[in-house]
């Protein structure tokens, strides 16, 4: 009986044995004499191939090139401000943006003040205060903004200065004490381009900029 049962056990594990072999070479393949040798890893020649170069990687997809004037005042930027990023610049210029547009047609001299430079906020100031005298209220709705293009970059002594070229998509109407429409149309988007020039001291620790001057080119 012995010798039957241990016959059995012989026979049980040479099943399984082949069917281990069977299911590797599934998984493994056949070899044909043609596979490639493993690749052996190379050290690189100097440490400097691990070195990645972050300025390459960090670079923005509204970078101008290096050698036209724009570039060069981008890098003079940086040469005075190692913290400057062009993206979030850009950024935090449409977010001023909209502030400063819907801020100017509320009359909200509290929101202004601390995005703007002296002269500007005294302009912007007077303007609402005329609008007050007059009964007049501004009717404004931001409905988007299409682009905000670099155009001038540049240093200015210790003072960085940037201009972006805003095109936005508005509603503007201006309305007389009785509520009637004066100027602008209150159903009518239209395209609005402005040129803003933002400021910093780069000698300051104040790491904001301020709206520096306003122009509105000719149509």
């Amino acid at each position: 009986m012995n010798d039957g049962y241990h016959l059995l056990d012989i026979v049980f594990f040479a099943m399984v044995a082949a069917f281990l072999v069977l299911r590797l070479r599934s998984v493994l393949g056949k070899r044909t004499g043609a596979e490639r040798p493993p690749e052996q890893w190379t050290p690189p020649d100097s440490a400097a191939d691990n070195v990645v170069d972050l300025q390459s990687v960090r670079r923005s997809a509204f970078e101008p090139p290096a050698e036209t004037p724009l570039g060069q005042g981008l890098a003079a930027i940086r040469a005075a401000d190692r913290g400057f990023d062009l993206d979030v610049f850009l950024g935090g210029a449409k977010a001023a943006f909209e502030m400063i547009v819907i801020a100017f047609a509320h009359g909200d001299k509290a929101t202004l003040q601390p995005l703007l430079a002296p002269d500007v906020y005294r302009h912007f100031s007077d303007a609402i205060e005329a609008r007050r005298q007059h009964g007049e209220t501004l009717q404004t709705e931001l409905v988007g903004i299409r682009s905000a293009e670099l155009v001038e970059a540049g240093m200015d002594g210790r003072f960085a200065a940037v201009t972006i070229r805003f095109v936005s998509e508005q509603v503007n109407a201006l309305r007389d004490a009785k509520g009637e429409v004066v100027e602008g149309n209150p159903e009518r988007v239209i395209d609005v381009v402005d040129l803003w020039t933002f400021r910093r001291d780069t000698r300051s620790a104040d790491p904001n900029w301020a709206l520096a001057a306003t122009h509105t080119p000719e149509p």
